[in-house]
């Protein structure tokens, strides 16, 4: 009967996950970056402000900056001048020419592709260092952001309380070969239809798999 259960669950699972990925062909990374030192630096001034915010400010930020070199040897004032437009700005400031010198210092300016090298940069944790992963080097990751967050424990892929253990969780839940992938689609559902306040739960795609909308 447990089998059973479990087999029922991965079909529901599967199917939400093809019904997103046909909703959102497209679904991808929406900083843009020309390699995985403007990956990392952008996904790191991500933190508490929109995709479109920093795409706004990063064009200039990297022409002036534009190695990881560059960015170490900066002032920190006058970095943060180049991204003043987004939260957090003198911190975020601080934190990238932080991690640019111990990009330079303790990687020969190169990103490393490990994790726990990775969360030792100034700034980057968890989420970002999954999101370097599975963007910029190819490995499967589950990145939580809040609307991974917000998504999968409204729709009951999970229910967690906090982002860690929803990570852990989809990473049980989710098949390895489509974390990456899911991660997208998610993201991209939470932006454009199961937003935190006013879901458009009526044109949602997936609703006859939702918990919470079958609750209503």
């Amino acid at each position: 009967m447990c089998y059973h259960k479990y087999i029922m669950k991965r079909e529901r699972v599967n199917k939400i996950l093809d019904i997103l990925e046909e909703t959102y062909p497209d679904a991808e990374c929406a900083l843009n970056h020309e390699n995985v030192y403007q990956l990392i630096i952008a996904v790191a001034l991500s933190a508490q402000t929109t995709d479109v915010s920093v795409n706004k400010v990063t064009p200039d930020l990297f022409k002036a900056y534009p190695t990881p070199e560059a960015l170490a040897k900066a002032d920190t004032e006058t970095v943060a001048g180049y991204i003043r437009k987004i939260g957090m700005y003198k911190t975020k400031s601080r934190n990238i020419v932080n991690l640019a010198a111990k990009l330079v210092e303790d990687f020969g300016g190169q990103v490393p592709d490990d994790y726990d090298k990775l969360v030792s940069l100034p700034g980057v944790g968890r989420k970002t260092a999954n999101v370097v992963l599975s963007v910029g080097f190819g490995q499967q990751r589950i990145a939580v952001d809040t609307h991974v967050f917000r998504v999968s424990n409204r729709i009951g892929l999970v229910d967690e309380k906090d982002v860690l253990k929803t990570e852990l969780a989809l990473m049980e839940t989710i098949p390895e070969e489509r974390w990456s992938r899911t991660h997208h689609s998610l993201i991209f559902h939470g932006r454009n239809c199961c937003a935190a306040r006013n879901p458009k739960c009526e044109t949602c795609s997936i609703k006859d798999y939702c918990e919470e909308y079958k609750g209503k």
